[in-house]
């Protein structure tokens, strides 16, 4: 499987490129980044009108700011698109949206298979515990962009869906003068240190309290998971697919 990897210098690019070394069923053979890094072991472009290679699938780790031009070449080129970046606004959202009835995309805001077993265990602990409070907190890097984080937004909307959307997301809690309301979903961000990923879901009742925490010691954990949706997606349709199309 052949790769272009946009957002190559980033993090995220770093450590996938880092991964694939190992692989022998995976190559990245072409990047694309603004601030392309001084040694590669394969070409980086700052435009994809530049990037001529052939590849099967595009890797996307790179910011919400480059989704146009992204999309444009995708597109253009019949590819399917993982897209792994996070922080999209509600518009960009309708542009993936319309991009996925020429292409396959797969989106999802974490790829851990660890977070995505939380999230089923938050939808059914939500059915469950009727009338607990629920809170979010996530921690990450002091690095991280967006706030809060792609994935306490997932899990607040996973949990949202179990309840019919009854429930209003809250973020911090500012407000002295208000107390909590029942239909609220309290979300808070931290940021500090090296912190890769930590996600906990409170659910709080009278005199007990249920937590349920995933934490991530290293970014491989993403890599891997991008690999196997990036060989997921290269055959499928065009289309909107996730973490669930993938694991059934």
């Amino acid at each position: 499987m052949k790769v272009l990897l946009s957002g190559c210098s980033g993090a995220m690019g770093r450590t996938l490129s880092a991964l694939v070394l190992d692989k022998q069923d995976i190559e990245i053979v072409t990047g694309v980044d603004k601030y392309p890094l001084k040694s590669s072991p394969y070409p980086v472009y700052t435009t994809f009108k530049e990037c001529n290679q052939e590849v099967d699938v595009i890797i996307d780790f790179s910011h919400p700011s480059a989704l146009d031009s992204l999309l444009e070449f995708a597109v253009s080129k019949k590819l399917p698109l993982m897209l792994s970046t996070t922080g999209h606004s509600d518009q960009q959202k309708d542009e993936i949206k319309k991009a996925s009835e020429s292409i396959p995309i797969f989106m999802s805001a974490n790829l851990s298979l660890g977070i995505n077993l939380l999230v089923e265990l938050v939808k059914q602990a939500s059915s469950f515990l009727e009338g607990f409070d629920i809170e979010i907190i996530e921690k990450h890097h002091h690095k991280k962009l967006d706030s809060p984080s792609g994935t306490a937004l997932m899990i607040a909307e996973s949990i949202n869906e179990t309840l019919d959307n009854k429930k209003e997301f809250i973020y911090g809690r500012h407000d002295s003068d208000n107390k909590r309301k029942e239909n609220e979903i309290g979300i808070h961000a931290v940021r500090g240190g090296t912190i890769v990923g930590e996600h906990q879901v409170h659910f709080i009742g009278t005199d007990e309290v249920i937590e349920i925490k995933h934490s991530a010691h290293s970014k491989t954990v993403f890599a891997e998971g991008t690999l196997r949706a990036a060989q997921f997606i290269t055959d499928k349709s065009p289309g909107i697919y996730s973490m669930k199309s993938m694991l059934g």
